[in-house]
């Protein structure tokens, strides 16, 4: 792992804690590493006195030299062990919770010096692993506003293709909230980044609000590394989670029970949405929606079976009060990629060029791309941001700072200048360049061929360039090679050869040039026997010409 990853998740460790609460397990779940580095972080967060307000101001180095500046790590004194069934027997009581458990115990150490008491997180996990141990299952109980279920349904909606009659298939997207079972679906065409991404936003704006955690499966577009200990979160849909404040944690791959209220929707949903619209047909996932919606809301009005209300009442009195409001703005999807600065400081991102300070050469960094703009970041601090170009492939998006002091020089030239330039060569040299330039559809793509005549003086002498150039024009070749190739191989002092002149031919069966006069010159009256005879004539051949034709001009054989 780099150690600007590293250190990226070091920062979402402190954010989970400090500004979300979230325990030492969550917040290993989400950040994809183990609880006992999440232990070890914000111990040394605490020893170092940084808390989030003030880590989020800093740069990754100072945050990293704050934190890590020790050099190792002192071996873990004895531990006072846990009665794992006197912790399973009590939690089946009323109220009582592994925390209220976790104070217990160690405060029952304190007399067992020099033992210690396990911390917190451990606790948890190692009597996490020993109910593993237990052939029972576990029933979840969903505090309220605390998490929202997502997973897609295995049965799809169809579409049909307006123009072609293609029937191809969509997805079913499903988000249910934990305590209060209130259900959104959508459907939409992939199950890709931006359409996920897309589906959860608006399931937190139908809902109005936003949880405290978001349960995805394992999918590679919530999950980019899928791991059952250890899942790395998509960039792109974390960033989206820290923009709405919710923490991540995947379910466990292979364990649909840690998603069990999903599960439940998701059937729920087949029955009561995708069954109810069997016999009808959609041209758009569009027009699908729309039918979707009309029964999402029946759906979310049905009363319980063995419960007051209905889910939209449970919503309004359980889920919604404990959760917190949308932020002021829209996410807007982003998409990343790790790319490296060209010899030309520009990045390449489908094809259009993006520039960045020309100093950082050959570094690698991250494109951040929205809709609307580009940013490229250079470990994690933004260094250059432009509005996105959707111009034809190749088009350079380019910042005048960004480039060398002689570049920028060289950009600002107008023609006449490079022209001038030349004619200080020779007058030859000018015309090179004016013929160079003025050939070109956009004279600046024209700029090199002349400066690289002109420096060919620093080591040919001014009077043989203009000599060369004089002998390119003549020969009908404006390119710096062909001067440079002249110059090599001393054509310029070698004489010009004209070529001869031909003089003309004079024979009898020639025709000469006033054959091939216009045909408006000739008497359009005359058929082609009477333009042959006259030709004869003009020869001297009549009796040849005549012995082959007929009175009346037919060909004689």
């Amino acid at each position: 792992m780099s150690e600007r990853v590293s250190m990226r998740k070091v920062r979402e460790v402190l954010r989970l804690k400090f500004e979300c609460g979230r325990s030492h397990a969550e917040i290993a779940a989400s950040v994809a590493i183990g609880e006992t580095t999440v232990g070890d972080y914000l111990a040394r967060a605490r020893a170092a006195g940084l808390a989030w307000a003030e880590a989020r101001l800093l740069s990754d180095a100072e945050v990293e030299g704050r934190l890590f500046h020790d050099g190792g790590r002192n071996e873990p004194p004895s531990r006072v062990p846990i009665d794992f069934a006197w912790v399973h027997r009590e939690l089946s009581r009323p109220a009582v919770t592994l925390q209220t458990l976790w104070v217990e115990y160690r405060d029952g150490a304190m007399g067992q010096a020099p033992l210690k008491a396990y911390e917190y997180s451990r606790f948890c996990a190692l009597y996490a692993q020993w109910k593993k141990k237990l052939s029972v299952v576990m029933r979840q109980v969903h505090r309220a506003g605390e998490k929202m279920f997502i997973d897609y349904s295995g049965r799809k909606p169809h579409v049909v293709h307006p123009s072609t009659g293609e029937v191809y298939e969509v997805e079913l997207f499903v988000a249910v909230l934990g305590a209060s079972n209130y259900t959104y679906a959508e459907a939409t065409r992939t199950q890709k980044v931006a359409d996920f991404v897309g589906s959860t936003i608006r399931a937190f704006e139908y809902f109005g609000c936003v949880p405290e955690v978001v349960v995805p499966d394992q999918l590679r577009s919530a999950v980019s590394g899928p791991d059952r200990y250890e899942p790395d979160i998509n960039p792109t849909y974390l960033e989206m989670a820290q923009h709405y404040g919710v923490t991540v944690i995947p379910a466990r791959p292979r364990k649909p029970r840690d998603k069990a209220k999903v599960e439940g929707g998701v059937l729920i949903a087949q029955r009561w949405i995708l069954a109810a619209l069997r016999n009808r047909t959609f041209f758009s996932p569009g027009e699908l929606n729309v039918a979707v919606r009309e029964l999402l809301e029946q759906l979310n009005k049905r009363p319980f079976q063995k419960l007051e209300g209905c889910r939209h009442s449970a919503f309004e009195t359980i889920d919604k009060p404990a959760m917190r409001p949308l932020p002021a703005h829209r996410y807007q999807i982003a998409k990343w990629r790790k790319v490296k600065v060209n010899i030309d400081y520009c990045v390449d991102y489908e094809h259009r060029l993006y520039s960045v300070p020309y100093t950082m050469v050959g570094a690698e960094v991250e494109i951040r791309a929205t809709a609307t703009s580009v940013e490229i970041l250079h470990q994690s601090e933004r260094v250059a941001s432009h509005v996105r170009s959707y111009g034809p492939k190749g088009t350079a998006v380019i910042c005048d700072e960004h480039r060398p002091r002689e570049h920028r020089d060289y950009g600002k030239w107008p023609p006449e200048r490079v022209v001038a330039w030349a004619e200080s060569i020779g007058d030859q040299v000018g015309e090179f360049a004016r013929r160079a330039l003025g050939q070109r559809t956009h004279p600046e793509t024209g700029y090199r061929t002349c400066l690289g005549v002109i420096r060919l003086a620093d080591r040919y002498g001014k009077a043989r360039v203009n000599a060369a150039c004089a002998r390119a024009l003549s020969i009908g070749s404006p390119t710096c090679k062909s001067v440079t190739a002249i110059l090599k191989n001393g054509l310029d002092r070698a004489p010009r050869v004209e070529p001869p002149t031909r003089a003309p031919i004079a024979h009898e069966h020639i025709r000469g040039a006033s054959y091939f006069d216009t045909e408006d010159e000739r008497d359009p009256g005359r058929n082609d026997s009477e333009a042959r005879r006259d030709e004869a004539a003009r020869d001297g051949t009549d009796g040849a010409r005549d012995a082959r034709v007929s009175p009346d001009g037919t060909p004689l054989h």
